[in-house]
């Protein structure tokens, strides 16, 4: 049984497609998510084998969705949405396979049987990774749109990942990873990020570590692991 997770905005798509995914007799819906972050969430989480994946979603739509999550968590793809347009992209972006809704059940076949044949993590086309300038932030029923210039650090915590934007912190589901790469931000500790443009002093210690002063006033510790690139990033 091929372990699938439907993202999707519209409930009565989510669940049509749900019911003809059981209908096969050769997949189980594992979940179902209304938005990109809480798909992200849950491929995490449940770790299925396929993600149906719609394009159009609000706030942050599925190619977007895809560029922020690290490529380990990526499970195969397939692009569901009412517009042909996005068929070529959909391929070009590492896609197993692109569904034009309504979908019919011979087609939904014919992706199952594409799915079937399995591929390696390692084999899958890599995911268009374009910059991100503004993260998603879970809120009650909303999901906020943080700038990247308006965070000051990032921390990383058990309870999950913060931003801090001078007064105020917004939980989110990108990791310190995809942060660091597609964000433009520092690493300076193992649990840390800094925006380079909110650094407003860095204090030396004597154990060759340091501490960041942001412009707001807050502290982010600095190891010294990462000490060495903050100079050089900064030209110091």
């Amino acid at each position: 049984m091929i372990r699938a997770l439907i993202v999707d905005d519209e409930v009565h798509a989510r669940e049509e497609l749900a019911a003809l995914l059981s209908e096969t007799g050769a997949v189980t819906v594992v979940g179902s998510a209304p938005d990109a972050i809480a798909g992200m969430r849950a491929i995490r989480q449940l770790r299925p084998e396929i993600v149906f994946l719609d394009v159009q979603m609000p706030a942050v739509n599925g190619f977007e969705m895809l560029s922020m999550m690290d490529d380990v968590d990526l499970p195969d793809v397939v692009f569901v949405t009412a517009h042909d347009e996005f068929a070529v992209r959909a391929f070009e972006e590492g896609a197993l396979d692109y569904l034009l809704k309504p979908i019919s059940r011979e087609r939904l076949a014919k992706t199952l049987e594409r799915a079937g044949r399995g591929t390696p993590p390692e084999a899958r086309p890599a995911i268009a990774k374009a910059p991100i300038t503004r993260i998603p932030c879970a809120e009650r029923k909303a999901i906020k749109l943080v700038r990247v210039g308006d965070v000051e650090s990032v921390r990383s915590t058990l309870a999950g990942v913060y931003l801090v934007c001078g007064s105020a912190e917004y939980a989110t589901d990108l990791t310190l990873q995809t942060l660091e790469a597609r964000a433009g931000l520092l690493r300076c500790h193992k649990q840390h990020l800094v925006n380079p443009d909110a650094i407003d002093q860095i204090s030396l210690a004597d154990n060759s570590a340091a501490a960041i002063r942001t412009r707001s006033g807050q502290t982010v510790p600095v190891s010294r692991r990462y000490l060495g690139q903050i100079r050089e990033r900064l030209g110091l």
